[in-house]
């Protein structure tokens, strides 16, 4: 029998000397990660040779010339090195799962962004903006949806279900031509079987991605997107083709949404397009995969019903209940993918109690049928514990990561072959008491406090119009104020004097210098821009998470437990192990010296309980609302002594709030009320004429504005740019907004700078729905990852807006 693994958001298999299956998600998850990181370096430090020693003058690429994709442009010699490391590591991680005897390999997970857009170029569903003439999609195109371009903007990018991973929203409409446009998934398949791997192909499933898109620009909102089913099936059904010619003998759709609320015509979609590939798929062994949260039991129905299909893929840690489903009526004959250890958390595995559960499963499926697997992929977890030399052994034996997870699964799967490693089970039992009774774990005092927080529901005494009227007798700003979201550009210097501080290199009198030089030159420059309230660009950072975490107690860090984010950023989730609290201010020393160097507002930049809860690899010994209020009490203690110190205007930033919401309508309420709540916590002790911020990104937002409003913030900035201006609908709608509010302008994930009048198109569509008096004028997010060469002029050009219209709604007057 065989074990199963994958190496993206999709299951394959491992092949063990026994019998049983066993199924891991992404074993060495994070290729793109590695790409992008030698991409970075050779473009920011124009340096010969990277770490990984593939030097950009003596690389030999002529065996690599069959991989590239069409380019309009000329081949740069960086690009030729990227193409390179994508195809080693492939060849890598192919050869060592084959080497180590895994069965089902994975292929078509590698991606150069996201595997959404590798679907939408795929299907040849290029927006017509991008003037893409057809056949292949090359590397311009792709990365001009992805990215925008000097003339056009980038397509949408929001959250993937639940998680801190990002994906690009395909635009459709009636009138969309689809075509067989990228061959990536034949050309890899291939390009393993060369090596003498035979991989199983993995694909976004059909319905997914239709539910997974919106109506383009100029289509009726309605717009009913399965009604492209039959014309995006017949572009799968020559892939599936051309993989079966070149001998694929398994394929795998993830059908995702299927965890989802989902309506009668939207399952029976599914029915629909499987039964259309059942005679493309003939010869093919199907598995379905789903992750994320229990399937309902309607969609469990309508998926173990789907024909042609060999076996299913469950999330047992997410999807408690979907265990009472396959119990009762999972189909016989087929495969079961039983997601038993977590591939969203960096927790080990609890060995004795998933033995239970899948010796639970045997009886129901078969010992021949059962695959013991991670629960999703381990794209959203972090690589391997043995690049972590500097976590203390204690915690270190708590923890899992992908390449420990992969044992985990060959332990269970050889166990439940009658072959149990009884050292390597009682080591984990032992780790299990460990953490369980580890005094570094619990916090009397913080855990009595946080309980005390239930009895209120901690709301500022007076009320935002109130509020409002006394900060802008303090303020003094003029209408459609300007600001940014907080970060400025993260400059090769700036970074090489964070490595040097914390590798010792320099004293910190020398860091304290060289981050005031930098601040004072983010303070002149905004100035000089006019900028009405004015940020620090948090030079000190290295990420909004990870800063705060490695101040507060009860957090640990890795060194290079990264995590794919979107596209080349990738971000270092800290480890909630134990109870949280502040220990000293964290923030106070900047946000003072920066006040000082400016007469204008300053904001005080803060992340907010949610987003560090949302951010992080958080415990999983007691319910995430707990740990939520125990941060929100050390942030709630920040704020204060902020506004002691005379920061007037404090944002906290709650991007990951939206994200943190259930994949279930029936859970909405619950989360929303304890995610609000804890907000509310950390500025409820503040004066009316201290101002709080709060802001939102990449999400869409408008089915929770009602929880936005009772977080009872002074103002909020959110995204809205990129996603088309989504969020005015809802105010379009009629919803009413009192509170300060300001829509992003423009896009910061796009190198393109947009030009004055077009942010004041923007805003004039922003006043035609909100209250001149409560509306501001900011980019769509932070601007860490740009540069000043587009920073400068893209401000300058959203101030300029700013002022032609108070001019002119003064000349209305």
């Amino acid at each position: 029998m065989e074990c199963s693994t994958t190496h993206s958001p999709t299951p394959i298999a491992y092949r063990l000397p026994t019998p049983p299956h066993a199924s891991i998600n992404n074993p060495i998850p994070h290729t793109l990660r590695f790409v992008s990181t030698i991409l970075l370096s050779f473009i920011t430090r124009r340096t010969k040779q990277t770490s990984n020693n593939y030097s950009l003058f003596e690389t030999n690429f002529d065996s690599y010339l069959p991989l590239l994709p069409p380019f309009t442009g000329q081949w740069h010699p960086t690009l030729l090195v990227i193409l390179k490391v994508a195809a080693d590591l492939r060849s890598s991680i192919w050869k060592q799962m084959s080497g180590v005897g895994i069965k089902y390999i994975p292929s078509n997970t590698f991606s150069y962004y996201d595997q959404v857009l590798d679907t939408t170029a795929m299907l040849g569903a290029v927006p017509s903006r991008y003037n893409w003439n057809g056949g292949e999609i090359g590397f311009d195109t792709y990365f001009s949806m992805a990215r925008g371009n000097a003339s056009v903007p980038a397509m949408e990018m929001t959250k993937w279900f639940d998680t801190n991973y990002h994906f690009i929203v395909p635009e459709l409409g009636p009138d969309v031509q689809f075509s067989y446009a990228s061959h990536k998934a034949v050309t890899e398949y291939k390009e393993a079987k060369a090596l003498g791997v035979d991989t199983v192909p993995v694909f976004v499933g059909p319905v997914s991605y239709l539910l997974l898109s919106k109506p383009a620009k100029g289509v009726e909102k309605t717009f009913d997107l399965l009604s492209l089913l039959d014309k995006i099936l017949p572009i799968y059904k020559e892939v599936i083709a051309e993989l079966k010619e070149a001998g694929a003998t398994w394929i795998q759709f993830d059908e995702a949404t299927l965890v989802k609320d989902l309506e009668g015509y939207q399952l029976e979609a599914f029915t629909k397009a499987y039964s259309e590939l059942e005679s493309a798929c003939s010869g093919l062994n199907v598995i379905v995969a789903t992750y994320f949260a229990d399937v309902p039991a309607e969609a469990f129905k309508t998926l173990t019903s789907l024909p042609g299909v060999a076996g299913f893929t469950f999330d047992l840690i997410r999807g408690e209940k979907t265990l009472e489903l396959i119990k009762s009526s999972f189909p016989s004959g087929k495969y079961l993918f039983a997601g038993v250890v977590d591939g969203r958390n960096i927790w080990a595995n609890d060995l004795a109690g998933s033995l239970t559960v899948l010796e639970s499963l045997e009886g129901i499926v078969g010992k021949d049928k059962l695959v013991v697997s991670t629960s999703c992929s381990l794209l959203h977890t972090a690589v391997d514990l043995i690049n972590e030399t500097k976590l203390d052994d204690e915690i270190k034996s708590w923890l899992a990561f992908a390449a420990q997870k992969v044992v985990e699964v060959n332990a269970l799967a050889k166990a439940l072959a009658g072959h149990k490693d009884e050292a390597y089970f009682s080591a984990n039992a032992a780790a299990q008491a460990s953490r369980k009774s580890s005094p570094r774990v619990t916090n009397e005092s913080v855990q009595k406090a946080a309980a005390a927080l239930r009895g209120s529901d901690h709301r500022r005494a007076t009320n935002v119009s109130a509020r409002l009227d006394a900060q802008q007798k303090k303020l003094n700003l003029p209408i459609l104020p300007t600001t940014t979201i907080g970060s400025f550009p993260q400059t090769i210097e700036l970074r090489r004097v964070r490595r040097e501080y914390k590798a010792k290199k320099i004293s910190e009198e020398e860091y304290v210098k060289a981050i005031k030089e930098e601040i004072f030159k983010v303070v002149q420059l905004q100035e000089e821009l006019d900028i009405d309230v004015l940020v620090h660009g948090e030079p000190e950072r290295n990420d909004m998470v990870e800063y705060f975490g490695e101040q507060l107690s009860g957090f640990a860090f890795t060194a290079n437990g990264w995590v794919q984010s979107y596209g080349s950023r990738c971000v270092k989730p800290p480890i909630i192990y134990g109870d949280v609290s502040r220990p000293k201010a964290m923030t106070v020393f900047w946000s003072s010296m920066a006040q000082e160097m400016t007469k204008r507002p300053m904001k005080g930049m803060l992340t907010g309980p949610v987003t560090i809860l949302n951010w992080s690899f958080v415990r999983n010994d007691q319910p995430r609302f707990e740990t939520c209020y125990q941060i929100a009490l050390a942030i709630k203690d920040e704020v204060e002594d902020l506004e002691k110190a005379g920061i007037t205007v404090i944002q906290i930033d709650e991007a990951a709030l939206r994200e943190g919401l259930p994949l279930r309508k029936a859970e909405h309420a619950f989360y929303l009320d304890w995610a609000v709540h804890s907000f509310r916590i950390t500025n409820v002790g503040v004066a009316d004429t201290t101002q709080i911020h709060t802001h939102m990104c990449y999400s869409n937002f408008n089915d929770i504005i009602h929880s936005i409003i009772n977080m009872d913030a002074d103002v909020i900035t959110i995204e809205n740019s990129r996603s088309d201006e989504k969020l005015l609908s809802v105010f379009r709608e009629g919803v009413k907004y009192g509170a300060g509010i300001g829509p992003g302008v423009y896009d910061i994930h796009s190198p393109r700078i947009p030009s004055m009048e077009e942010i004041a198109d923007r805003v004039n569509k922003m006043l035609a729905v909100l209250e001149t008096n409560i509306l501001w004028v900011n980019p769509d997010c932070g601007l860490k990852t740009r540069k000043y060469g587009e920073v400068k002029p893209a401000l300058l050009n959203m101030v300029t807006a700013a002022k032609k219209l108070r001019a002119e709604l003064a000349s209305a007057k």
